[in-house]
């Protein structure tokens, strides 16, 4: 009977063929060529290792939009879905930051409207709310039932995640001096506080008694699980794989800070005033 249902999805669904959504191909082309563009600019060529980072990003971009992560995301599994949206937020957004030299940012951040924007968006503590504040809003039955239910208000909720993560990463990852990441020990305290959040979602998740997402109910199964247990196995991927990259973060950081012997990192404050262009 157990092989019965392992064979019977395989032989009925199709999830697993690579499907091609057109707006993200555009999007993520644009992203590419626009970073081609800019990278030919005198003083701004970035290195071969970020051309490598920014394009490993663009690809997780791609593969998590598309193919069988975006199918099984979409009509199947509530774990799948998690999957997709660690990667949106947690893999793509710090290897784009990476790949992106500071000096290709500063002649768009340092015009005198948008400076003041970017440099109040790019604080740790601002970063720090308004990330979570989305992850947690997207994932109360209200709003994702309704981005289950409208593809418009699906693609909305996945580009907030990949705009706020990457304002997220920020305090971690920033280029510049002029909008600075933060010291060491600040990341260490923000990795850490970054980890609570999306746990306590997580255990919201994870303690409901009756499924809180019934689109996934009337879906195919092609997992032998049920619904209520496709739920609580998103709940553990969010909670468990998500906090350890925080906590791995923290350890890197803080065998950084051990090496360097003290805090001289680019978190201090320059004195800086945007252009008038």
């Amino acid at each position: 009977m157990l092989y019965l249902v392992l064979l019977h999805p395989i032989v009925t669904l199709t999830w697993w063929r690579w499907s091609i959504h057109p707006s993200t191909v555009i999007g993520i082309a644009a992203l590419g060529a626009l970073y081609v563009w800019a990278a030919r600019k005198p003083g701004r060529e970035p290195t071969v290792g970020q051309k490598i980072l920014f394009f490993s990003g663009l690809l997780v971009m791609f593969a998590s939009l598309n193919g069988p992560i975006h199918d099984l995301s979409d009509d199947y599994l509530f774990s799948a879905h998690m999957v997709q949206h660690l990667l949106l937020t947690l893999v793509m957004p710090p290897l784009l930051l990476a790949g992106v030299p500071g000096s290709t940012l500063r002649p768009i951040l340092s015009k005198r409207g948008i400076a003041p924007v970017a440099r109040f968006f790019t604080r740790a503590p601002i970063t720090f709310v308004v990330f979570n504040l989305v992850i947690a809003a997207w994932h109360l039955p209200p709003l994702y039932n309704a981005a289950m239910a409208n593809h418009n208000i699906h693609i909305l909720e996945h580009l907030m995640f990949m705009f706020t993560a990457v304002l997220m990463w920020w305090p971690l990852l920033s280029q510049l001096p002029e909008f600075p990441r933060l010291a060491y020990p600040g990341q260490m305290l923000y990795s850490f506080l970054m980890s609570i959040p999306m746990s306590i979602v997580a255990v919201y998740i994870a303690m409901s008694d009756h499924v809180l997402y019934p689109a996934y109910a009337a879906a195919p199964r092609v997992l032998p699980i049920s619904p209520l247990e496709d739920q609580l196995l998103g709940a553990l991927i969010m909670w468990i794989p998500g906090g350890i990259i925080f906590y791995i973060i923290m350890t890197v950081v803080f065998f950084k800070w051990n090496a360097r012997g003290e805090d001289s990192t680019a978190g201090a404050q320059v004195d800086w005033k945007p252009s008038a262009a």
